[in-house]
């Protein structure tokens, strides 16, 4: 009998006078069908913070093994979005896992609240012509701390945001103990873990091109970097030899081709490949409008010539002779605007980044605005002129050009390369191009006087870090090639920034020998007036003079005043949150995007073993990006953005949660209405089945229980695929992989439970006696399927479960999450039963779909109208009566011999019984319960 069966028949389940509706032991339970989530909730987290439960539950944790998921900080700059989501859920429920498998899985929140993308916020608001400054107010007129301090209170009123709208997602941890970069304690960590680096020698002040914004005045890191489609102006110009090794090259033009036409002032030489094939080309005709000239001479790469004939509009020409690369050694060339103010020799250098990919193979070198162009330039002794201002205008370096944009100069070097008769050809080239990611406007390279930290000196950072890649867990695997790779390529860690909100650089430069101050003691003083006033007391006037201490004069030395880098600051997080506040170290896991690989993982990586000399983790977890429906990047312009706010107001936080733990995370994930619609339908299913669970154990007691040894098959085979599932869950736990998990858990509670056992027993616990051994022997096993759910639903339904414990253990004191995962007793897993228990389901489809057919054509109203003939296929152990249950059918009986398909199905003899409506001979043999059959009689009488 199923459910809505039964609620049919018991209003008027009756015979004459009599009234068989209480014998019935329908579900009885007050957890409700439908859950009203948003509403409900709220009420749920007022509850916990009532109980005290995060201490309670580090209480009675204290003793056991520590589990430590150190949080990577998000931007304390605008409301929470769907990745922010995301990874929470995916760190909180990773966190409750560990908890409840037997761990102390203390975890701190934190926030990254330094540095430029709040810094930039604030300038907008200066201005806004509608803020509260009228566009009146420009940063650098405002004075340096009074600029932090609205810098400090833009981040707190974010962070306090974020951390009510994570704790709405439920999250779990010590949100009263939450870290904030911004923190006095943090900002004296992070500038006493600058001194180590100062201290130990791999800190130092070069001159070298990083990235820089010229909208936001100041260098990026790699992390800060996204790369789009921009159009740039392309430039084909002439180096004429005025020097060379063969008589056949003296006064013959080295062509380069260049996509930044606005280095052109900067170059200080021209690189080729030694062993590329140079063709020296004799120019006899021109193409219309082309810059050429008969009877010049052009060294080109051979493979780049057919495409610069295209270019250039060359004409008729004669290939001289092809030369190696080599034989341009020593070969000196004029600059390009010579006469002009750039009367300078400009040598030809080997390099070998030289390439026959495109343009003409040959590259023009401006050491100051180009990581190749430098290192070149530094290896050869060239000059770096410093012809680019902070804001992307020229210097005076620049002759002919001081005042003018970067980005506007490419009409400017056209015209002077025209004028001094170097102009080969120009053009325009859509490639992808970095872009600073929060002005979404271009960047450049530029040499800058800038802080760095030594990859490669005594310290050997880069080599410490790739052995602790290798001895680190990752998840997926390929996390641990894709930072390798990274680590291995990086140039020395640029950790300077020329900005006011952060950290800064606390270091003192003596004027006289340019080396940096290396005092202990002066170090020290920083850090404890940090500790106390925070980064505040570096700006502070007379901030030198105390902090040199006394004999030493402030004139003697400059005082450093660049911020550290945004991602050197997360990066020492481990040390003010694990070393300082006594957490275990390396931490037992770090978990972000998958882009942190070039981010949080990285500098993370850096920044301990340069002081520690090991990485901060013992594993590392990437998850995806969110995508909307179709697989598109969320947009406010394509209207496709799900935010998790409007999610939790509509569905409740336990849905968005289920959709993390039903995705892959390792991959990209997918959300939208529809997608929301089908988790909320899973949902639905697995409340139904604690519900139905609640039901059917209303008035459980512990002496109803039956043993395993004397459990029916199906019972145990039940138990058994709880072990299994049990395995899978403590493996997830412990290798931090939950693909695929909780489908896996809703995939049991739907196919298993629903369609399968609770089908099979609904007729036994309704309608069998109260102390029958077969009910008893359900509910034993529901009572444990209660247990195990709940607790292993805990993690990520983290109210359902809560609701669906106290329905059942309501206490005020109690909640699920204090709990760990049940331990399943070893005895329960039987491989064999499983394996027989497969076949039998296997033939058992056979048999429903056969019903179902009958059904459909109208034969019988349901199952219990049918009786089965069986072919017991070596089965005959298993009786009429189990063969009953499991179909479902009113009668079956045993055919040896065999035939088609092993099933046949007739109408079943006798009248329905008004109890149970099992359609049997026997109903209508008592005289006193005519319309009952035995059982039901027994029931009902108490015999």
């Amino acid at each position: 009998m199923n459910d809505t069966e039964a609620a049919a028949q018991a209003p008027g389940a009756q015979s004459g006078t009599q009234d068989y509706r209480g014998t019935v032991f329908l579900p009885q339970t007050a957890f409700p069908m439908k859950g009203d989530l948003p509403k409900r909730e709220p009420d749920w987290l007022k509850r916990w913070e009532g109980l005290g439960l995060w201490s309670r539950l580090r209480e009675q944790s204290k003793d056991r093994p520590s589990f430590i998921l150190h949080d990577g900080p998000p931007y304390a700059n605008g409301p929470l979005h769907i990745g922010h989501a995301l990874n929470k859920i995916l760190k909180d429920v990773i966190n409750r896992a560990a908890q409840m498998a037997g761990h102390d899985a203390d975890y701190v929140p934190g926030w990254d609240c330094h540095g430029l993308p709040i810094e930039w916020k604030v300038e907008e608001e200066y201005r806004d012509p509608k803020g509260k400054y009228q566009g009146g107010r420009k940063k650098d007129d405002v004075p340096v701390l009074e600029f932090r301090a609205e810098c400090r209170a833009y981040a707190t009123r974010w962070l306090d945001v974020q951390r009510e709208e994570f704790k709405r997602l439920g999250v779990f941890g010590d949100w009263a103990g939450r870290y904030a970069t911004m923190d006095f304690p943090s900002e004296a960590t992070i500038v006493g873990e600058i001194g180590k680096f100062l201290m130990n020698g791999s800190l130092y002040r070069g001159l070298r091109p990083v990235m820089w914004s010229p909208v936001e005045k100041t260098a990026l890191a790699e992390a800060e970097i996204e790369y789009h489609d921009h159009l740039s102006p392309t430039l084909w110009a002439r180096f004429r030899l005025v020097k060379a090794g063969a008589e056949d090259l003296a006064g013959a033009s080295v062509v380069i081709w260049t996509t930044t036409p606005w280095t052109i002032p900067g170059n200080r030489a021209v690189a080729y490949g030694a062993e590329i094939d140079y063709a020296l080309v004799h120019v006899t005709g021109v193409g219309e409008g082309s810059y050429l000239a008969p009877g010049e001479r052009l060294l080109v790469a051979l493979p780049l010539l057919p495409q610069f004939e295209k270019d250039a509009k060359l004409g008729a020409h004669t290939v001289v002779r092809v030369l190696k690369g080599e034989e341009l050694a020593g070969a000196i060339a004029a600059h390009p605007l010579r006469g002009d103010g750039y009367d300078f020799d400009v040598p030809l250098l080997a390099g070998d980044f030289v390439t026959t990919e495109a343009g003409t193979g040959f590259v023009h070198i401006a050491p100051s605005h180009g990581e190749d162009d430098f290192n070149l330039g530094r290896e050869n002794g060239l000059p770096v002129p410093e012809t680019v201002n902070d804001d992307g205008t020229f210097t005076m370096q620049a002759p002919g050009f001081a005042g003018l944009h970067v980005f506007k100069a490419h009409d400017a070097v056209y015209a002077a390369c025209e004028a001094a008769g170097t102009l080969v050809a120009k053009g325009k080239l859509t490639h992808s191009y970095p872009h600073s990611w929060r002005s979404k406007k271009p960047v450049i390279f530029r040499a800058t006087p800038q802080w760095f930290i030594a990859m490669d000196d005594a310290n050997a950072i880069r080599e410490k870090s790739l052995a602790a890649i290798d001895a680190t867990q990752f998840v997926p695997d390929q996390g641990r090639n894709r930072i390798g790779s990274m680590v291995a390529a990086r140039p020395d860690w640029c950790i300077s920034r020329q900005r006011a909100w952060g950290v800064p650089i606390a270091v003192f430069v003596d004027r006289r020998s340019g080396e940096p101050l290396r005092d202990p003691a002066v170090m020290e003083r920083i850090v404890e007036a940090f500790r106390v006033e925070g980064a505040d007391a570096w700006y502070q006037p007379g901030a030198a003079a105390r902090f040199l201490g006394q004999g030493r004069d402030p004139a003697d030395y400059e005082q450093v005043m660049d911020i550290v880098d945004v991602w050197f600051e997360s990066g020492s997080t481990h040390a003010f949150v694990l070393r300082d506040r006594g957490m275990p170290f390396p931490a037992d896991l770090y978990l972000e995007g998958s882009d942190q690989h070039r981010g949080w993982f990285h500098s993370s990586l850096l920044e301990s073993v340069g002081t520690n000399g090991v990485a901060p983790f013992k594993a590392v977890l990437t998850h995806g990006f969110v995508l909307d429906e179709s697989g598109r990047k969320m947009s406010k312009s394509l209207g496709n953005v799900t935010a998790p706010q409007e999610v939790m107001q509509q569905y409740g936080a336990d849905i968005l949660r289920l959709w993390v733990m039903n995705s892959d995370t390792a991959e990209d994930l997918r959300i939208g209405k529809e997608i929301l619609k089908q988790q909320a339908e899973l949902y639905r299913r697995l409340r139904n089945t604690l519900r139905w669970l609640l039901g059917n154990l209303a008035g459980f007691e512990e002496d109803e229980k039956v043993a395993h040894a004397e459990l029916p098959e199906l019972e145990r085979w039940v138990l058994h695929r709880l072990t299994e599932l049990d395995a899978k869950l403590r493996k997830a736990a412990k290798d931090y992989d939950w693909t695929g998990v909780y489908p896996e858990i809703h995939a049991f509670c739907s196919t298993d439970l629903s369609a399968f056992y609770f089908d099979i027993r609904k007729d036994s616990l309704y309608c069998d006696a109260a102390d029958s051994h077969r009910r008893r022997s359900a509910r034993t096993v529901l009572d444990v399927l209660h247990r195990c759910l709940c607790a292993w639903l805990a993690p990520v339904l983290v109210f359902t479960a809560e609701e669906a414990w106290l329905a059942r253990f309501p206490d005020e004191d109690d909640s699920i999450h204090l709990h760990d995962f049940p331990v399943l007793p070893s005895e329960w897993r039987d491989e064999a039963l499983a394996e027989r228990w497969a076949a039998l389901r296997a033939r058992r489809a056979l048999a429903t779909n056969l019903l179902e057919r009958l059904r459909r054509d109208g034969e019988i109203g349901s199952s219990l109208q049918a009786k089965v003939i069986v072919n017991p296929m070596g089965d005959e152990s298993l009786d009429s009566s189990f063969w009953e249950e499991f179909l479902i059918v009113s009668k079956v009986e045993a055919e040896p011999e065999p035939f088609e398909a092993g099933f046949r199905v007739v109408k079943a003899p006798g009248a329905k019984c008004d109890r149970c409506w099992r359609v049997l001979e026997e109903v209508g043999q008592s005289a006193a319960h005519p319309t009952l059959c035995r059982r039901c009689e027994a029931a009902v009488t108490g015999q």
